[in-house]
């Protein structure tokens, strides 16, 4: 009864072992993460395993088999699909299926964040296993290692079995050829032995009566195979193991929520753990079947011939196995010849320690550290398929670089099956890194370089399946350019550059001198080595601790390549040149998998078309500025629903390419305002002009694309018209300058015009045309520039109140501001050059009418611009030339005789001068006070000034005296005069101090000169006459004090003077006695002898002048023509000297009869010598007069003589 029981239950199926079951795999989600750590074996060895997911349910009780039970006859479930075996049935422990090359991109995929950084190593577990093994094994080991990022993905390359692919397929031909090259020129196939195949039925077996639920054996009546049919079970595995995949078949795109199970890169895993040994984080995939129940929730099962002792290769792989998947103990089934003779239970921790098969977990660890160290050292090329390979029976191991070698070989990089996986994986692994919010700065060089990569592998033309992956990743790289802050620098203003090329090093202090460098070769050594790019001599060398722990700091000088760095961008025109050209690269992807107007599906009858029209008449001037921008806003507003009709390209919308290329051209057009801020700061405004109009034309097309624009793209739209009204604004003020703007402007580059023929595939780019000409029409320009500034302060009204958009809006307004006032003095100029030709003789022409009201027009709307953001300094500088304008509008209506004389000062002058004397004053109310802003504070007190004194002079010269009395105009002149001295600032000091004094001193001279001429034409009223004989004598010598602070009003001073002696003399025709006319004349001669100061300054004058003169005659050249000018008028002077001569004579001739009349009488000693001296100077006043060859200069040096003479008296 016994005997009919082959086995007998363990326990029965309970408890939870420390990991998850699913019967699902998502990539996108981690299942189970259970991490326990460990430190086994007597050195200590740390591990840590975490069940990252499994696809098996909980372990099930294994079943334990009675002595004797028979594993050579076959279970009644054998080969069937049995969950707890995983979904591969387990036909052999571990390795139930043969390991892809793909395997480790399947995995990859799966758990795309810990590629990149945080792995070290991905692959299957049977794969980390035999390279650890490589010091004890003698066996052969051939691997593919590709970098992505820090982590390195390894997978097995049966040569055996990619061989017969390829002399079917033709595949693998390449490595074919390179095996026979490099390492054995009579490659023969080498088949599997019958024992090989025996071992594999009675293990599969074995684990097939180890899960039988109902704990009895069942023997099949007829065996379905026997051990010694080895003929039918080779076949059978022949076919098993030859599945290999041939080179990857991608979709036509690459989703980010693709399973990768349809790209032929399908993780097959049973169970994704992330394994860290020691400081070694690993990502292995694993197929080991897991028991539990009872006592023992988690167990490995073990099959081992009695007479066939374990060695330190199998307890490695044991121990290794139970790490890596947490397995704390070990059940081993020892059979006979197949039958079963018992059980023994192993801690995983005590496996090193076994008879026969001891070995050192510590050694285990040092070479696990120095074998990843020398992969990372010398696997540097992303992109780069690695092949490590170990002959068998070797103790050297090579590590070759087949990328490199293929295209050596081949031309043909793409067949290398590889190319693909690694391309996708490159592209994934930077778009999650891409997608990851909180991405430190550091990893851009990380990013661009693994999208630089990917894009080398891939080819348009030979890959159009992988379009979406070349044109996302060219944007991708692009985005992660910074356009809106400068490029880093370090402490000595060099550039800096991350991560600048395409091969990594792992240390970044790297010393130059450093020659540790294990026994790899880099190829100078034997011929047979000179393709490998490094050598392990010595496998035993992989025991010794840190044997290649600083190997990789050698590698980094020998892979750079100066022609695969990344561009260092040293200015941001240069940083904006790098990003188009990405740009240009996805463009042309996606335009070139846009499919052509023949494939596109027909119109539907039933669904309008909508078509644009434009009349050309209404396309240029002012008015279509108006009726584009009003299009354009009403682009802009609430949300409608349209058909999603094609665009003009072909493009569907919604579709990736249509999203893919709203993002280019949007970035397309920030680069490009970019460039054309920085031309701007370059005052190159031809160029700024250019890279403007085409962001605006980008931003056109992108406004074709899609319906409705975001705030986002509003802002950006008003920065970028406000940066044409600025380009606009100074091409207007820099006409001198406009062939050279004009040759900057016509230059374009290849890129930009591929970008342009890109983006006239979605429209006609014309809707800015408006804004973006380079006119030769000044005031076109300054038209232009007001309507950009206009439309932008439109678009930022609906956009979002945020703060960076309320201090953009401000912005505009000032610039609005600024513009129209730029305008409105265009206008005024214009307007008084129509005046100062002549033609106002003719009266007010409506064409100067004109020009007044849209001056007048543009200075209100910028007040009320400046006004609005509450500008006080703005808003008096506009108020100031409002203020202009009405004078000038005042100038205009002066009247004019039949004799083209000047008429009387008109109300019309009076009117507007009113007007401009009102809006100085509102301009010093916006400022209120002189701290505010001094210098327009002193701008503002001079206009108004200037205002007042020209309403006095034209009332005192050109006197209304047909409309108003005398006296009511002395009184206006009056107070116009004192009203301009009150805002005539004399006492500070500053540039326009001489002007206020010469202001001040000719208002005296005025008033004094007006009184004075009311004093001769009073008559009776005493009264008045002293007050006018005590007015003018006052601003006489007011007048005078301020002339003598000034050195270049000589002759003003000198005129001053002349009619203080004038009034000196008509007081003397009133007075009856001789003591008073003599005290009279005496006080005359005084003022006479007192002006020694202004005709010094002549005599310097005209010294000088002469100077000159006799220079320009030595000169034969002319070169001192420039110097013959002189600051004083001739004529004027030649005039008041001779006034002065006369009114010297005469008062000589009257002191002389009044003294000599005196000495008669009651004459002293000084009159006596007075009247000697008074007949001197009059007869040397006489004798100079009559000689009428003497010149100017010498008849003002004989009045000096004559002065100091009489002073000296």
């Amino acid at each position: 009864m016994e005997a009919r029981e082959p086995r007998e239950c363990a326990a029965a199926a309970g408890g939870s072992p420390p990991r998850t079951a699913t019967d699902h795999r998502d990539s996108g989600r981690e299942d189970g993460d259970f991490k326990q750590e460990s430190i086994v074996g007597g050195n200590e060895v740390k591990s840590t395993a975490v069940v990252k997911y499994s696809a098996v349910p909980p372990p099930a009780a294994y079943a334990r088999l009675q002595e004797k039970t028979d594993l050579k006859l076959p279970p009644a479930n054998w080969l069937r699909g049995i969950s707890q075996l995983g979904q591969t049935g387990a036909t052999s422990l571990g390795t139930s299926k043969k390991s892809k090359p793909f395997s480790s991109f399947g995995m990859a995929y799966d758990f795309i964040d810990c590629i990149g950084n945080d792995v070290d190593v991905v692959s299957d577990s049977e794969n980390i296993k035999k390279l650890l093994k490589i010091p004890y094994s003698k066996s052969h080991v051939s691997m593919g290692v590709h970098r992505i990022g820090r982590t390195l993905l390894l997978d097995e390359l049966d040569i055996q079995e990619l061989f017969v692919t390829s002399s079917q397929t033709g595949d693998w031909n390449w490595l074919k050829e390179l095996y026979q090259r490099l390492v054995d020129p009579k490659w023969q196939r080498k088949k599997k032995s019958r024992e090989h195949f025996y071992q594999k039925a009675i293990l599969s077996k074995f684990l097939y009566y180890s899960i039988n639920g109902d704990c009895a054996a069942e023997a099949v009546p007829t065996p379905i195979a026997q051990p010694t049919d080895t003929q039918s079970q080779e076949n059978q595995i022949e076919v098993e193991e030859s599945s290999w995949p041939a080179p990857l078949r991608a979709p036509a795109s690459v989703p980010e929520d693709e399973n990768p199970q349809e790209q032929g890169l399908k993780n097959d895993f049973v169970r994704n753990i992330l394994w860290t040994f020691e400081d070694i984080h690993m990502l292995v995939g694993s197929n080991m079947p897991i028991f539990g129940g009872g006592k023992y929730p988690a167990v490995s099962l073990r099959l081992r011939d009695s007479n066939k002792p374990i060695n330190i290769l199998t307890g490695i792989d044991y121990w290794l196995d139970n790490l890596m998947c947490n397995v704390p103990e070990l059940v081993m089934c020892f059979h006979v010849n197949g039958i079963v003779q018992r059980y023994e239970m192993i801690k995983t921790e005590d496996i090193p320690n076994l008879d026969n098969s001891s070995f050192s977990t510590k050694v285990v660890k040092d070479i696990a550290q120095n074998i990843l160290s020398f992969l990372k050292a010398n696997c540097t090329k992303e992109g780069h398929t690695y092949w490590l390979f170990k002959a068998s029976g070797s103790d050297i191991v090579k590590l070759y670089d087949l990328t490199t070698l293929c295209e050596e070989t081949t031309e043909d990089k793409y067949q290398n099956p590889f190319t693909m996986p690694v391309a996708v994986l490159l592209y994934k692994v930077a778009s999650n890194m891409m997608m990851k919010k909180v991405q430190n700065r550091k990893h851009y060089g990380i990013i661009r370089m693994l999208l630089l990569n990917c894009i080398k592998l891939l080819d348009k033309e030979k890959h159009p399946q992988f379009v979406q992956i070349i044109a996302s990743a060219n944007y991708m790289i692009s985005e992660l350019f910074q356009l809106n802050e400068p490029p880093k620098q370090d402490e000595n203003g060099s550039t800096l550059n991350e991560n600048s090329d395409d091969s990594y090093s792992e240390d970044e202090d790297l010393p130059e001198d450093s020659d540790d460098n294990g026994s790899f070769s880099n190829g100078s050594d034997p011929s047979d080595d000179s393709k490998a790019v490094a050598v392990i001599r010595s496998v035993g060398e992989l025991s010794v601790p840190e044997k290649y722990k600083s190997t990789h700091q050698i590698r980094f000088f020998f892979v750079f390549k100066p022609s695969c760095a990344f561009p260092v961008c040293h200015d941001m025109e240069e940083r904006c040149r790098v990003v188009l050209n990405y740009v240009l690269e996805g463009l042309k992807a996606v335009d070139g998998s846009i499919k052509k107007e023949s494939d596109l599906p027909a119109a539907d009858p039933s669904i309008p078309i909508p078509l644009k029209y434009a009349d050309e008449s209404e396309c240029t001037g002012h008015k279509a500025l108006k009726k584009q921008i009003a299009l354009f806003l009403d682009k802009v507003g609430p949300v409608h629903d349209t058909v999603n009709l094609p665009s003009q390209s072909g493009m569907i919308p919604n579709t990736w390419q249509y999203q893919m290329k709203l993002n280019l051209i949007f970035k397309a057009s920030r680069a490009y305002f970019i460039l054309s801020e920085a031309a701007t700061a370059l005052q190159k405004y031809g160029r700024a002009l250019r890279y403007i109009k085409l962001a605006l034309q980008s931003l056109d097309a992108y406004c074709c694309l899609i319906n409705n624009l975001s705030p986002e793209v509003l802002f950006f739209l008003s920065q970028c018209l406000t940066l044409n009204g600025d380009i606009q604004l100074m091409l207007a003020q820099n006409a001198s300058n406009r062939a050279a703007y004009q040759e900057e402007y016509s230059y374009q580059s290849r890129e930009d015009q591929e970008i342009l023929h890109s983006l006239y595939r979605e429209s006609s780019c014309q809707a800015f045309s408006w804004a973006t000409e380079l006119y030769m029409d000044l005031e076109y320009q300054l038209s232009v520039s007001c309507k950009c500034y206009e439309a932008a302060n439109e678009l930022l009204h609906s956009c979002d109140q945020k703060v960076h958009v309320v201090e953009q809006h401000t912005q505009v307004l000032k610039r609005l501001g600024n513009s129209r006032n730029e305008v409105g003095v265009f206008y005024m100029n214009q307007a008084a050059a129509i005046q100062t030709e002549g033609t106002a003789s003719k009266g007010i022409t409506a064409l100067e009418q004109e020009l007044w009201k849209k001056s007048f027009s543009y200075f209100e709307k910028g007040i009320q611009d400046f006004e609005t953001i509450e500008d006080a300094t703005n808003t008096a500088l506009l108020l100031c030339n409002t203020g202009r304008l009405m004078r000038l509008c005042a100038q205009a209506h002066a009247t004019t005789g039949s004799n083209m004389k000047r008429g009387e000062f008109s109300p019309e002058e009076a009117l507007y001068y009113n007007k401009a004397v009102d809006y100085y004053l509102r301009a010093m109310r916006s400022l209120t006070k002189w701290e505010k802003h001094p210098a327009v504070w002193d701008s503002v007190k001079w206009e108004l000034s200037t205002t007042y004194f020209t309403m006095a002079t034209l009332e005192q010269d050109y006197a209304p005296l047909s409309r108003k009395a005398q006296e009511q105009i002395e009184r206006e002149v009056t107070d116009f005069m004192m009203k301009s001295l009150k805002y005539c600032d004399i006492h500070t000091e500053s540039a326009r101090q001489p002007l206020c004094q010469y202001r001040a001193a000719t208002i005296h001279h005025r008033l004094a000169s007006m009184y004075h001429n009311s004093l001769r034409n009073q008559v009776g009223d005493d009264h008045f006459r002293k007050q006018y004989r005590s007015l003018a004598d006052l601003h006489y010598n007011k007048a005078v004090k301020l002339f003598q602070l000034l050195k270049d009003a000589p002759c003003e001073l000198l005129r001053v003077q002349l009619e203080r002696v004038a009034f000196s003399e008509f007081q003397m025709t009133n007075q009856n006695s001789n003591a008073s006319k003599l005290k009279t004349l005496s006080g005359a001669l005084d003022i006479i002898i007192n002006s020694e100061y202004p005709f010094q300054l002549i005599q310097s004058e005209l010294s000088c002048d002469q100077a000159r003169q006799g220079g320009c005659h030595e000169n034969q050249e002319g070169n001192a023509s420039e110097n013959d000018s002189s600051s004083l008028n001739e004529e004027e002077i030649l005039k008041l000297v001779n006034m002065f001569e006369t009114r010297l004579s005469f008062l000589l001739f009257q002191l002389i009869k009044l003294l000599t009349s005196k000495r008669k009488s009651s004459g002293t000693i000084d009159d006596q010598i007075t009247l000697k001296n008074y007949k001197h100077a009059y007869s040397t006043l006489l004798r100079a007069t009559a000689d009428k060859d003497t010149t100017l200069l010498q008849r003002v040096e004989m009045i000096l003589s004559l002065l100091k003479q009489l002073s000296s008296r």
